[in-house]
């Protein structure tokens, strides 16, 4: 048998090639948009893709499925409750997918969304998508009401957890995605050690559809955008992005470390760093699909990974690029100079509610910035934009900037210390 794992370690996503290297063919299982990767990979094994198979619709990232039928002609299986807008091979609970000698058994494990399907590859593995993960399960709240779908996710979990404890799982996220809150980084776990360790697993009914429904994880305001990409007409690939002259009218989004950003930026850009993490999730937090985007960058490699990154969250309105400097600057602080300051400096800060952000100072998540000005903040004054790293606070600080504040971030981590 022909196994590969894809971990896509800025929005956590797994992804799956499954063959027979002797007959030559080979299936992709919940598939990233850009799917170079998995071609590459099954011409190394000498497979050709046979099939697309989908978990679910996705609603963290644009599938690859619209490519694959678009450029290649391969079919799409996904279960009907999906209710596809695309030509479609239907999967049902029970139902055996054989790829060459290779077997895969379609469990039915609805709650993470009503369609949501389990693989079990030829007894050995299975493949969990959107229900069991790594120390976790899934939410239960972006396609239903909460708590039936956490009664729903129960009942699939026991489904699960009555394999065998040698059957190896492999999940469709892991920790930095927004689908689960207390995943593991682990990529793969087994059924006996999931049995015993992870707490979905083990809760009674009321327990688990209480926990599982109260997430407090934030779902980002391009899910149903996403959704409406996934299941509607395929979606083809996005030119390769040209460079600029200059953004012209478009919204810059400046990729470059914080630093650099800092020491000079182009007016009006919003700094979502690339060696940040969760590039993708927060840009998706802080830019409108229907926006005109240009991004700022360091090179033509740099360019094309974030355009990658924005187009797996469906933001697909990218203009361009730009390289170079720019004229405005943002001031920056350590921690210990932080303390240093008069006591009576204002200071913000931007991390999540379950990070637990300082009570003595206004408190408002990144994320709700470019909407809306902070409450008891005073823009008369400069105000000091805190979060774990550094990151958040100079994405923060360039959105109150756009606002008129006079907004300086706090980098190099350390806040755990004040």
């Amino acid at each position: 048998m022909l196994f590969r794992q894809f971990v896509d370690g800025d929005l956590g996503c797994g992804s799956y090639l499954i063959g027979d290297a002797e007959v030559g063919e080979a299936v992709v299982v919940d598939p990233a948009f850009a799917i170079e990767q998995y071609l590459d990979a099954a011409d190394a094994a000498g497979v050709r893709i046979v099939r697309v198979i989908e978990t679910h619709t996705h609603a963290d990232h644009v599938s690859g499925h619209g490519r694959f039928a678009l450029e290649h002609g391969v079919p799409v299986s996904i279960h009907p409750l999906a209710q596809p807008e695309y030509p479609f091979d239907p999967l049902a609970d029970g139902r055996t997918l054989e790829v060459g000698a290779v077997r895969l058994r379609v469990v039915h494990t609805p709650g993470h969304r009503p369609e949501h399907c389990s693989l079990v590859v030829d007894g050995e593995l299975v493949l969990t998508g959107d229900s069991l993960f790594v120390g976790d399960a899934a939410r239960p709240d972006l396609a239903i009401e909460a708590r039936e779908g956490a009664a729903d996710l129960h009942g699939s979990l026991r489904r699960l957890a009555e394999l065998p404890d040698d059957v190896a799982v492999y999940p469709g996220h892991v920790s930095g995605s927004l689908c689960g809150s207390n995943m593991s980084d682990e990529h793969s776990s087994s059924i006996g050690r999931e049995r015993k360790t992870n707490h979905a697993l083990n809760a009674a009914f009321a327990d688990f559809v209480e926990e599982a429904s109260s997430v407090s994880t934030p779902k980002p305001p391009t899910t149903a955008h996403v959704v409406a990409l996934n299941r509607g007409p395929w979606v083809a690939a996005l030119p390769p992005l040209a460079e600029l002259a200059s953004p012209g009218e478009a919204t810059v989004l400046d990729a470059r470390p914080v630093a650099e950003f800092a020491a000079g930026h182009l007016p009006g850009a919003i700094s979502v760093a690339l060696d940040g993490g969760s590039f993708a999730t927060r840009a998706a937090f802080v830019l409108d699909p229907a926006e005109p985007v240009v991004i700022h960058v360091r090179s033509q490699a740099e360019a094309a990974e974030a355009s990658r990154l924005l187009a797996a969250v469906g933001l697909f309105e990218q203009r361009g690029f730009v390289r170079g400097g720019g004229t405005e600057e943002t001031q920056t602080v350590t921690v210990p100079e932080l303390v240093q300051l008069d006591g009576t400096v204002q200071v913000l800060d931007v991390r999540e509610q379950n990070e637990e952000p300082r009570t003595d100072w206004p408190a408002v998540p990144y994320r709700l910035l470019r909407s809306a000005a902070p409450p008891d903040v005073d823009p008369e004054r400069p105000v000091y934009v805190i979060c774990a790293s550094g990151a958040r606070a100079t994405l923060a600080a360039s959105l109150l900037a756009r606002r008129g504040f006079d907004a300086r971030a706090v980098v190099g981590g350390g806040v755990a210390d004040l």
